[in-house]
């Protein structure tokens, strides 16, 4: 798989929360929804490539037992959702249901 991120892999990606990350993979995952709904599947895998490539960030850039937990979960279950059997039975409308909640947390000031 090819960096596509570079900028961020050099350590802007750490400088971002942890709800703004996430919120950032999940606008990657929603293009590979779109994208797989208008039958564009190069596109779609290159996107859901990406979102992967942004989890990977993620992880490295936080240490503590929980948020490692659930970034490592959501890299097991996107990757079983659209690359594997979805033998945790996901759907599109999941998918979007759990990053929305990090895109609206990222944008509220607090």
């Amino acid at each position: 798989m090819t960096i596509q991120h570079k900028g961020l892999a050099t350590g802007g990606w750490s400088k971002l929360t942890l709800p703004e990350q996430l919120a950032n993979v999940g606008s990657e995952v929603e293009r590979t929804i779109s994208w797989r709904e208008k039958g564009n599947y190069l596109y779609s895998r290159k996107a859901f490539e990406r979102a992967l490539e942004l989890l990977s960030l993620t992880k490295n850039s936080h240490k503590d037992e929980t948020s490692l937990k659930e970034i490592t979960r959501i890299y097991e279950f996107l990757v079983d959702y659209f690359d594997g059997k979805n033998l945790f039975a996901s759907t599109d409308e999941t998918w979007r249901n759990y990053f929305r909640g990090y895109t609206y947390f990222s944008r509220i000031k607090l």
